[in-house]
């Protein structure tokens, strides 16, 4: 089966050499490498062979989650699987590609599958359990029969290390244009409904992992509780995020009073800025666009509403 991967680009810094770096050692065949840069300028395209991957560039302001993915799988659909990267995601192992390959190939059910997120070998108390807890070392396949077990989580996927069958992908229409994030939790639920499995690989791995200061996981939630009050059918089919969240604080507040108990308020106030940035994203319509904007991580998305 021929990949083909994708890797959206913005000043992808230091830690750029060792993406590539990455795919570069991966022991499944590559067909194509695409690079959608949004306008560099510290010297990340110095670092691509243009004669080994594909690049395609784009204004700034054009930018959109999955209207750009979208755009990029439909210049380049010669592939049966679309791999996508971020450009802040190290792949782990030479296999990580194949594992994901395979299991495509094995199971027809499967119209995409994701990878197991490790933290960053530098990461701290609190990145090190996000990771630890959403990225379990078992492997799952769900199904939309799964709903009433999981909920919401039933959905939950990452377009830092995702691998779409091509079949399955245009089937539901790709990539949606216009959502402020969550392009990848978008067109899995579409997937199950439409009757597709999705598999979490533990096996398949990244290492990726981010520091959030209180206030960015503050706008990091606000812009997902616009997603979810945007895209209301989430809720209808599989459930609200609210449970998940109380499942997280419970299990963060376990992992640091056993590695650092010092960060046990850095904990809870963290947890108090996502609780209230989720809230009022929920309610952004009854907010001023200007004052939405100054909430969100996600600015371009305010400009183009």
């Amino acid at each position: 089966m021929q990949v083909n991967i994708f890797i959206p680009t913005l000043n992808a810094g230091k830690i750029w050499k060792d993406v590539l770096a990455g795919v570069a050692m991966q022991t499944y065949p590559i067909s194509r490498l695409v690079i959608i840069d949004s306008g560099s300028t510290d010297g990340t395209l110095d670092l691509i062979n243009e004669e080994t991957c594909d690049l395609i560039q784009i204004d700034k302001k054009n930018f959109d989650h999955g209207g750009t993915r979208q755009m990029a799988a439909e210049t380049f659909p010669d592939a049966d699987i679309f791999v996508f990267l971020t450009q802040d995601a190290i792949l782990a192992e030479p296999d990580a590609i194949r594992v994901m390959v395979e299991s495509l190939a094995n199971n027809p059910e499967l119209g995409m599958v994701y990878g197991r997120q490790l933290p960053h070998k530098n990461a701290k108390v609190l990145e090190t359990h996000a990771r630890l807890f959403n990225y379990p070392a078992e492997s799952k396949i769900r199904g939309l029969e799964d709903a009433d077990r999981y909920g919401i989580r039933t959905i939950s996927c990452s377009n830092s290390f995702a691998a779409y069958r091509k079949t399955a992908f245009f089937a539901v229409n790709g990539f949606p244009t216009g959502s402020i994030l969550g392009e990848d939790v978008l067109i899995a639920g579409k997937m199950l409904l439409n009757g597709w499995k999705l598999a979490y690989l533990s096996h398949s791995k990244i290492y990726h992992s981010h520091d959030y200061s209180a206030i960015e996981e503050f706008k990091r939630y606000f812009d997902i509780g616009v997603f979810h009050i945007n895209n209301h059918w989430i809720f209808e089919n599989f459930g609200r995020a609210e449970s998940e969240g109380f499942k997280y604080l419970k299990s963060e507040l376990t992992y640091t009073l056993k590695h650092n108990p010092l960060l046990i308020p850095k904990c809870l106030i963290t947890t108090g800025a996502k609780l209230v940035g989720y809230k009022l994203g929920l309610h952004y319509r009854s907010l001023p666009l200007g004052l939405s904007k100054s909430l969100s991580m996600t600015k371009a998305y305010w400009s183009r509403s």
